[in-house]
């Protein structure tokens, strides 16, 4: 990933800063076809590259109602999860579920509380989404190379849009600041703990005038750390 990238640019340990936001882009969101929306009907994909791995509809027709109800539980904290897998399980045994619009029906059919401010589809197409692409495991391997990338004074920024990816973010950000672990009882300095971060501040979030020109915004969380020597 970015350490295999840096070193083949000749820029490993001298990057002045990296910025990884964690957003999927507006474009894949408003074109129908590349199947992340449930606002709009399109084939049922997901993938952030279509021409590699299993697409959603694949996974959902040969997965188990408990595997999809451990998916939206893990991945969406989908309250109904069960119920909602079951809906999925019975709808494709009737005709296979291939396009976005009519996974939408199904999840929205089979959610009996909704959430305000919040299409009933959202957390289910999310954790189907994130499981898909293997997102928090490319987001693991990423901060683990991160800091062979940054010189020291070098700078890390993360946004991230739901609370699975900002928890990663904020344990890898202050493990880091804290350095390295010792027993109970070892009397040790500071500097020996080797701190490879310092946090930059708390998490910056939007405020209301940008979260009303770009509601897609209201989720955000940005997150900024510092490389040690």
């Amino acid at each position: 990933m970015i350490a295999q990238v840096a070193q083949n640019a000749g820029v490993a340990g001298r990057v002045d800063g990296v910025l990884l936001d964690l957003g999927v882009s507006s474009p894949q969101l408003d074109q129908a076809e590349r199947g992340f929306s449930f606002l709009q009907d399109g084939p049922l994909d997901m993938r952030m590259d279509p021409n590699s791995g299993m697409s959603a509809a694949q996974w959902l027709a040969a997965a188990t109602d408990k595997e999809i109800a451990d998916v939206l539980k893990r991945y969406g904290d989908a309250r109904h999860a069960r119920r909602i897998a079951r809906a999925i399980v019975a709808a494709r045994q009737v005709e296979p579920i291939l396009t976005t619009g009519r996974l939408a029906e199904i999840v929205s059919a089979a959610n009996p509380a909704w959430e305000k401010g919040k299409h009933p589809a959202t957390r289910s197409f999310q954790a189907i989404r994130i499981f898909i692409n293997r997102e928090l495991d490319d987001l693991q391997q990423f901060l683990g190379q991160v800091l062979e990338v940054l010189r020291p004074g070098g700078r890390l920024a993360v946004i991230s849009f739901h609370s699975l990816e900002d928890r990663i973010v904020k344990r890898f950000m202050r493990d880091q600041a804290k350095g390295d672990r010792f027993p109970a009882g070892v009397p040790v300095t500071q500097a020996q703990l080797q701190p490879r971060l310092k946090l930059l501040g708390k998490a910056i979030r939007p405020g209301a005038d940008e979260t009303e020109s770009n509601p897609r915004a209201r989720s955000a969380v940005l997150r900024v750390a510092e490389r040690l020597a």
